[in-house]
């Protein structure tokens, strides 16, 4: 029980600081606001406040892409599983030696089965490859949308409010 109350403070934690900074659509997606920087100091400060600004909405869009990366990726989808469920399974249904014949079953034992058969089907998977993808498409997407969105109005009080 404790367990449970522990994650579902996580959660609101989680739901207080990062999704009370969600922007809502039209302000993310405000078309009139987009324009080609000018030059590569203007796009630097453009890419500096509007990560701050729309750090929310950025978040979830790393996260959609995480999700759709896994879902395309069936393998590491049941690499994943077959070892977390595997650890589950062993924490939770063999704390201690069980004889089976003449063998004794071991957590050390289950384990390395666990390892033997998970780490190659993991290395097949090629996280590496979906993880540099996440961070390729999702640091091109959210450069991107930085960049070319001018910041709103109230980006000049925030550099008066920092003075004051």
């Amino acid at each position: 029980m404790e367990h449970v109350m522990r994650v579902s403070e996580t959660l609101k934690a989680f739901r207080e600081t990062r999704l009370s900074a969600l922007r809502p659509p039209s302000e993310f997606f405000d078309f009139h606001r987009l324009s080609r920087p000018a030059d590569m100091n203007q796009a630097t400060s453009r890419i500096t406040y509007n990560t701050r600004y729309f750090s929310g909405n950025y978040g979830v869009i790393f996260a959609m892409l995480a999700v759709y990366a896994m879902l395309t990726n069936p393998l590491l989808l049941i690499a994943l599983g077959f070892l977390v469920g595997g650890f589950t399974a062993i924490n939770k249904f063999a704390p201690e030696p069980t004889q089976v014949g003449d063998y004794v079953v071991t957590q050390k034992s289950l384990y390395i089965g666990l390892f033997v058969i998970g780490i190659p089907l993991l290395w097949f998977s090629s996280p590496l490859s979906t993880l540099f993808w996440i961070v390729g498409a999702s640091g091109l997407l959210i450069m991107g949308h930085a960049a070319i969105m001018e910041p709103g109005i109230e980006s000049e009080y925030a550099t008066v409010q920092d003075a004051v």
